[in-house]
């Protein structure tokens, strides 16, 4: 008997890499984020980034700028549905959804927002090697590859006062991640922020395995990092912005296909 295919919304990984990612409207695009949005909680899931109340992901409504998309307060990550996620303005009322908003979301979020016009979307969850690697208060270094993604591309916010729920808090750690795409918080976690829901999702899930890497590599003995010079080429190579769409893609197909649940 032959089995139907299944129906994945979006752009096909051939289509991404001769065309690169389609213009679309304010509400396809709209549908767009959100769906990744969803999937990236699937995903985080998955890796076991969810812990209790903690850990958000938000997008940029591409039509009202000051709001944005992100997880409602005490949803699983593995259950949470585009119907799930609510739209949260810059004051903090909830204008989309009928579920309370994380406080912390809110106030580490809406400052990057605020921030970073060019930030579509921010992540950060109390992911394992996150915590480790950030009780450490030390950037990452250029062990790998991989890790070069985040040389000279990444910062510290080292001033942990406990749980973020002022936005005072979050406009400093806005001003910590600066201009770049990540920022590890001393004591507390990772943040990522992309130009794209598919790029913050994949720097989390690539910054959260550099820190296990070097982790694991500075527990064997001591490891050689990559020359300035080659680190800085490398992280031109590995660190453009469509890298992280054209790496989630896989990850979206594979999480749609097994959970379609997420698109309702």
């Amino acid at each position: 008997m032959n089995q139907i295919a299944p129906i994945i919304p979006g752009q096909s990984f051939k289509s991404l890499l001769r065309e690169g990612p389609a213009e679309r409207d304010a509400a396809a695009e709209r549908l767009h984020r959100k769906q990744r949005l969803a999937a990236t909680f699937r995903l985080f899931a998955r890796q076991g980034f969810d812990q209790g109340l903690a850990g958000h992901v938000t997008a940029r409504d591409p039509e009202f700028h000051d709001t944005f998309w992100v997880n409602p307060l005490g949803r699983h990550f593995g259950r949470i549905r585009v119907s799930d996620l609510i739209r949260v303005n810059d004051v903090g009322e909830v204008i989309e959804g009928d579920q309370p908003v994380n406080r912390a979301a809110f106030a580490i979020h809406s400052a990057i927002h605020k921030a970073r016009p060019d930030v579509v979307a921010a992540a950060h969850t109390h992911s394992t090697y996150g915590k480790a690697w950030a009780s450490l208060g030390r950037l990452l270094d250029p062990l790998t590859q991989d890790s070069c993604r985040f040389y000279q591309r990444h910062a510290l916010f080292d001033d942990f006062t406990g749980v973020v729920l002022d936005t005072s808090e979050g406009e400093r750690i806005a001003e910590a991640l600066g201009p770049h795409k990540a920022v590890i918080l001393k004591n507390h976690g990772f943040l990522t922020a992309g130009t794209s829901v598919e790029e913050a999702a994949w720097l989390y899930l690539s910054m959260d395995n550099a820190a296990h890497a070097q982790l694991l590599a500075e527990a064997a003995g001591k490891p050689q990092p990559i020359p300035h010079d080659v680190a800085a080429h490398t992280a031109g190579q590995v660190g453009r912005p469509n890298g992280g769409v054209l790496s989630f893609q896989p990850l979206w197909e594979l999480i749609v296909e097994q959970e379609p649940d997420l698109l309702d």
